[in-house]
């Protein structure tokens, strides 16, 4: 199976990769079921990207449905070393217009209705959130 050190998770708007070359599509089942979609594995700029749509292929997955822990397991097998997830959102801060692109170094999550973590039934494992992004 291709390896990739990046992962791409693409959300509204983000449907493929500009320059991507040496394309393979591949299907990568996991222990948490398929992701949203096939991840597409090519080369940009010499590092190896995998790009995986969060809302599957013609948006057809709505936020709540959407295979997280799928998705984030298939990138690791592929060797995904760093993920970059894209979406939309709205912001209060009138500085902000759409289409800006914003790094959050903290954040709240407050998604329902889906499982949200890989541990559980024995396993305890206590993860820090203090700095959820890398600093590079």
């Amino acid at each position: 199976m291709p390896k990739a050190k990046v992962g791409v998770i693409g959300g509204t708007g983000l449907y493929d990769i500009e320059g991507l070359t040496d394309i393979e599509e591949v299907k990568v089942d996991t222990p948490f079921g398929k992701p949203s979609d096939s991840i597409i594995i090519g080369r940009l700029e010499g590092v190896g990207v995998a790009f995986l749509p969060r809302h599957g292929k013609g948006h057809r997955i709505s936020p709540t449905e959407i295979p997280v822990r799928a998705n984030i397991y298939a990138l690791k097998s592929l060797g995904v070393e760093y993920i970059i997830a894209v979406c939309s959102a709205g912001s209060f801060k009138q500085g902000i217009k759409p289409g800006d692109l914003v790094i959050p170094d903290q954040l709240i999550d407050r998604t329902r209705s889906r499982v949200n973590s890989f541990f559980g039934e024995g396993i305890v494992a206590h993860i820090r959130l203090p700095s959820p992004s890398a600093r590079c």
